[in-house]
């Protein structure tokens, strides 16, 4: 029943799709995250322990931050809403029965997002050990921090020198390091509900996860077929391209263009 109450949240948050289409996947996301924490501690917040609340806590940061930031791109950022018309260009031929399709959708990946702390304090009291929550919490926090910086570092980029790719600071290591650092999250998610997620739960926490992996693979494809069909002439870039791994540090995966099952 709680689960429903949840997913109802993710539901009411992400419908902002329907003043704009891409809002289901973006200001939804972030929100949807941001209130289903938020009703998770207020629905038990005379059980919470302190490794729970602190997973929830980090549930609400992440989203009130990525929600603000798009907010924040999309009002402030000149270079973001002139590229945003080719970025929904799709959008105005989709139909209202598809719509609902996706809203739903979209809803109930982020309720499976979310599961693996959802379940943790369901059924808070089960668990033999606290170290998953903890070691999750570290990985998710980390994660945070190094897409709060991803964000600030291009958007600074970006305002200096509009028209040219980013590649100072965690750019230098990887092409993506926002979708990076997005995957770290919800590896640090997935990792806090060992110990706590039982038996058929699974199924969300593995569902929700390896979507959101795919999906971030997929979101760096797209952006590379943009920025080769942008700065593909420029010797720098492709120097910077042929360096430097696209989303995973240190892993020698230079493209994903050609991958064409990633449709994130």
């Amino acid at each position: 029943m709680v689960l429903l109450i949840i997913f109802a949240a993710a539901l009411a948050v992400s419908a902002l799709g329907w003043k704009k289409f891409i809002y289901f996947i973006s200001l939804g996301y972030g929100f949807s995250i941001a209130v289903m924490g938020i009703v998770t501690v207020a629905v038990f917040a005379w059980r919470l322990t302190f490794p729970s609340a602190m997973l929830c806590a980090l549930l609400i940061a992440y989203g009130l931050r990525l929600g603000g930031f798009l907010l924040h791109r999309e009002l402030r950022s000149a270079s973001y809403r002139k590229e945003l018309p080719s970025l929904t260009k799709t959008s105005g031929n989709i139909g209202t029965g598809t719509k609902v399709m996706v809203w739903i959708s979209v809803s109930l990946l982020y309720v499976c997002q979310v599961s693996p702390v959802f379940f943790r304090v369901v059924n808070e009291g089960s668990s033999a050990t606290e170290f998953w929550a903890y070691a999750g919490a570290v990985i998710m926090l980390l994660a945070l921090i190094l897409e709060s910086v991803a964000d600030h570092q291009k958007s600074a980029a970006k305002k200096l020198r509009p028209d040219r790719f980013c590649d100072t600071g965690l750019y230098r290591i990887v092409r993506c390091p926002n979708y990076f650092a997005e995957i770290l999250f919800w590896t640090g998610c997935f990792i806090s509900g060992i110990g706590s997620v039982f038996g058929w739960e699974w199924i969300f926490a593995v569902v929700g996860y390896v979507c959101i992996v795919y999906i971030m693979f997929g979101g760096a494809r797209r952006l590379e077929l943009r920025q080769n069909s942008r700065y593909g002439s420029d010797p720098e870039y492709r120097e910077y391209v042929a360096r430097t791994p696209i989303i995973l540090p240190l892993v020698p995966l230079y493209s994903v263009e050609r991958y064409t099952f990633l449709k994130g």
